[in-house]
């Protein structure tokens, strides 16, 4: 139960509406008017590269039998990527203080948990969740770096709780998305074969 819970953090079906939340709340919280687009580009840059890498494989093969990669961890990028930024946020009424520099770096612990579960529950391979990790990092700190003389203005508690409410709902239904089921079902499409392809045929062509 631990380690599906923490999974549940990288799960779209909480990521996607918290990222729309993000998205809604940001320019009414931040002094830049291009923070927006940035992280709209962000987010749907991640997503878009996660997608791609699990379509080249479901449907082409494309892939590592010596890694044993067979695409980005979406749970791991997609987290690394959402988390950091939404600590971010959050806890701009902190200013510049230790306590947000804290609260950040909770937002990049959170995604290394997501990581470790995926391990842990045998869903991915160290190659895959590391690769997810890298990507979806590398897009939040740039987002970050970007932000650097950006004044975020703080949150009061009433709106902290409804920013909060839709993710708090979601992880207490704890509904799982079928991204995996989609993205298998489209890829076979795009390749006009009948099945998509899987693990095990990728590392039966190692032996």
């Amino acid at each position: 139960m631990y380690w599906k819970t923490l999974t549940y953090f990288g799960d779209s079906m909480l990521l996607i509406p918290t990222a729309i939340i993000l998205t809604l709340v940001i320019p009414f919280k931040s002094s830049d008017k291009r923070t927006l687009w940035y992280w709209i580009m962000t987010f749907g840059l991640a997503g878009l590269i996660v997608s791609l890498s699990k379509i080249a494989f479901l449907g082409f093969g494309i892939g590592s039998a010596r890694f044993n990669f067979t695409g980005f961890s979406g749970h791991s990028a997609m987290s690394a990527t959402l988390w950091p930024v939404m600590l971010w946020l959050l806890s701009g009424r902190l200013g510049t203080s230790r306590w947000r520099y804290a609260a950040i770096a909770v937002g990049y612990f959170i995604p290394l948990m997501v990581g470790a579960s995926r391990l842990a529950l045998h869903y991915h391979s160290t190659s895959e969740v590391i690769a997810g990790l890298i990507l979806g990092y590398t897009l939040s700190s740039a987002f970050l770096m970007a932000q650097r003389s950006t004044a975020v203005r703080g949150f009061s508690l009433l709106q902290l709780a409804a920013a909060l409410a839709i993710p708090l709902m979601l992880m207490g239904h704890g509904r799982i998305a079928t991204t995996q089921q989609f993205l298998a079902h489209l890829s076979v499409k795009i390749a006009g074969i009948e099945h998509p392809w899987t693990r095990a045929k990728l590392l039966s062509m190692r032996d």
